[in-house]
C-alpha cells in the first residue's frame, strides 16, 4: 500500500450506457492505487448506494491498515516494537491470523513482517529522482533479524514480539482481501454481476449479461496484453509484476518486490498470475511465487493448492499451469515461449 496524499482524488461517474443500460462504472483512488468498480443488471439506486458504501468501505480500509497512515497498523508497529502485550484493533488481528498461515506455507516468501526493510527500500518514492539503493549494511542486519509474522504472540486481542525489527505491512495481502469483503457486500446488497479492480487485480462477479467477463493479463513489457481469459462466475485474477513500481539506479532495475531472504528485490521473474476464488489468497500467492522464482514457484503453488498460476521469467518464457492454460488465448501479434507445467 503506497501512501496517498491528504486528500483522496475521487472520481466519481455513476453513468449508464446507450447500449447496456443497467451497467454502471465507479472509479475512485485508494491503496494507492485506481479502484474500478462495474456493476451490471442492478437499478440506478442500488448502483448508488453500492458505491457510496465501497468509497465508505475503502477509506477507512485504507487508513487503518496503511502503515504510513494514522490508523490501527501504524499504531500496532509503534508498539511492537516496545515488547509489551497490547490490544491489537480487530482489523489487525484479522490481516494477521489471516495472512499467517499463508506466510508459513509459502516459507514466510510472502511476509508481512518485513515493513522496516520494505520503508528502507523507499520503493513508494519511486518518482523521486534522488531515489538511490539503501546502504547494504542497513539491509544485511535487517536480513538476520529475519522477522516473520510467527514471532508474534498471539493471547485473546492482545500481541507481542521479541523481535524489535518486525514491523507489518500487509501491501501484498490487504488489496485482496479487501476486494473480497466489497465483493460480499454487493451480494448481500443483491448485486449478482459485478467486477471490483484495483490497479488490474480484479474479483468477478456473475457475468456480462449473456456472456462471460473478458479479461486480459498485462504483458510485462510492451504496452498490451499478453493473454486474455473469460472468467467463470466468482474468481480473483492477481498479478504482481517487477513493472508496476520500480526505479533505476545506474542501469539497473529496482522493484518493490521484496526477497526477506536477501533483503533485495525478488529477480529472475517478471511477472506472476494467479487465479483463485480467495483474493487475499490470489494476492499473497502472486508475491510469494514472484519471489520463490522459476527453480521453486511450483513448489511454494502445490504448498497452497493452487491449480491455476502463470509465471513469466526474465527472459520472457512464460510457464502456465495446464488448468491455466486451456483457459487463455495468448496474443497472436507477440512472439512468446509458453511452457506448460506438470499439474499442480
Amino acid at each position: 500500500m503506497l501512501k496517498l496524499s491528504a486528500f483522496f482524488i475521487l472520481v466519481f461517474s455513476l453513468t449508464a450506457c446507450d447500449e447496456t443500460p443497467t451497467e454502471f462504472h465507479h472509479s475512485s483512488l485508494y491503496f494507492g492505487t485506481l479502484i474500478d468498480i462495474t456493476l451490471y443488471d442492478v437499478s440506478p439506486d442500488l448502483a448508488n448506494a453500492a458505491f457510496k458504501q465501497i468509497d465508505e468501505d475503502f477509506a477507512y480500509m485504507h487508513m487503518a491498515w496503511s502503515p504510513w497512515e494514522t490508523g490501527s497498523i501504524k499504531r500496532a508497529n509503534g508498539l511492537l516494537k516496545t515488547g509489551i502485550a497490547f490490544s491489537a484493533g480487530p482489523g489487525t488481528l484479522d490481516l494477521i491470523k489471516k495472512s499467517m498461515p499463508i506466510a508459513e506455507k509459502t516459507e514466510h516468501l510472502f511476509n508481512p513482517a518485513i515493513g522496516n526493510l520494505i520503508n528502507l527500500w523507499q520503493i513508494h518514492k519511486h518518482d523521486d529522482p534522488n531515489i538511490r539503493p539503501p546502504d547494504e549494511k542497513q539491509i544485511k542486519r535487517l536480513v538476520q533479524s529475519n522477522p516473520q509474522l510467527t514471532d508474534i504472540e498471539i493471547n485473546g486481542v492482545k500481541i507481542r514480539t521479541d523481535n524489535p525489527d518486525l514491523s507489518l505491512n500487509f501491501g501484498a495481502y490487504a488489496k485482496g482481501y479487501a476486494i473480497d469483503i466489497e465483493i460480499n457486500m454487493l451480494k448481500n446488497l443483491g448485486v449478482k454481476h459485478a467486477i471490483i479492480s484495483a490497479g488490474g487485480d480484479l474479483k468477478t462477479l456473475g457475468s456480462h449479461g449473456d456472456r462471460h467477463w473478458n479479461i486480459a493479463i498485462q504483458h510485462p513489457r510492451m504496452d498490451t496484453w499478453i493473454a486474455q481469459m473469460e472468467t467463470q462466475g466468482e474468481e480473483s485474477i492477481f498479478t504482481s509484476g517487477d513493472y508496476e513500481r520500480y526505479y533505476e539506479y545506474k542501469g539497473k532495475r529496482y522493484h518493490h518486490i521484496l526477497d526477506p531472504r536477501t533483503g533485495y528485490p525478488a529477480t529472475g521473474v517478471q511477472s506472476v498470475t494467479v487465479i483463485h476464488t480467495d483474493s487475499g489468497l490470489a494476492d499473497a500467492a502472486a508475491t510469494a511465487l514472484f519471489v520463490a522464482g522459476p527453480e521453486k514457484w511450483l513448489e511454494i503453488a502445490k504448498k497452497l493448492q493452487l491449480k491455476q498460476a502463470m509465471l513469466i521469467d526474465d527472459n520472457g518464457t512464460v510457464f502456465v499451469t495446464p488448468a491455466m492454460k486451456k483457459r487463455l488465448k495468448f496474443n497472436a501479434q507477440i512472439q512468446t515461449t509458453i511452457i506448460t507445467t506438470a499439474a499442480l
